[in-house]
C-alpha cells in the first residue's frame, strides 16, 4: 500500500496543494516568526520517495533528516536550525532540530505540533496547518532563543518543493 501511494503522488499534487500564495504566506510566516528569535526555520514539502530509498524501507523521518544535512540546516551560528519536512504522500511531518534547541525542546513537544499539522493537512488545509506549525514552533524558538540579531538571516526563508 506504502508503494502505491508513493507511485500514484506526483509534483502536481504538491502545487495544488501549495500554489504559489500559499508558498508566500509560509515564507512571510517564516520571516515574521524569525523576527521573534535567532532560530532559523526551514520548510519543505516532497511529492513521494524514489524508488529506490522506498523499496529499502526509508521512513519519513530518515529523509528529513536527509534534508537536513542537505540543506545544511545544522549550519547555524548557535545550532538553532530547524526543518519541517512533509512527505506528501504520507501527509507525514517531521521536524528536525539542531542541536542547540534540541537540547531545550523535547521530542515529544515537536510531535505534538507534527499531529497538529497533519490533522489540518487530513482537512486539506495545507497552507493553514504549515503556518499554525511554524507559529508553534516560534514559540519554542522565542523562549529559547529570543531575538538579539535583528533583521539576521543565516538561512533563506522561502518554502522548498523536492
Amino acid at each position: 500500500m506504502r508503494l502505491c501511494r508513493h507511485l500514484t503522488t506526483f509534483n502536481s499534487q504538491v502545487r495544488r496543494a501549495f500554489p504559489d500564495d500559499s508558498l508566500r504566506a509560509i515564507e512571510a510566516a517564516i520571516k515574521a516568526s524569525e523576527l521573534a528569535h535567532v532560530g532559523e526555520i526551514r520548510f519543505v514539502v516532497e511529492a513521494a520517495l524514489d524508488i529506490a530509498p522506498l523499496w529499502r524501507g526509508q521512513t519519513a523521518r530518515e529523509r528529513a533528516i536527509e534534508v537536513f544535512s542537505q540543506l545544511r540546516v545544522w549550519d547555524t551560528e548557535y545550532n538553532n536550525g530547524v526543518l519541517v519536512y512533509l512527505l506528501l504522500a504520507e501527509r507525514d511531518v517531521e521536524i528536525i532540530a539542531d542541536r542547540g534547541i534540541s537540547a531545550k525542546v523535547s521530542q515529544e513537544q515537536w510531535q505534538a505540533i507534527c499531529r497538529e499539522m497533519e490533522a489540518a493537512f487530513g482537512q486539506s488545509k495545507y497552507a493553514a496547518g504549515v503556518i499554525s506549525g511554524i507559529q508553534s514552533i516560534s514559540r519554542h524558538l522565542t523562549n529559547t532563543f529570543p531575538a538579539r540579531d535583528a533583521g539576521r538571516n543565516e538561512l533563506p526563508n522561502r518554502p522548498i518543493m523536492l
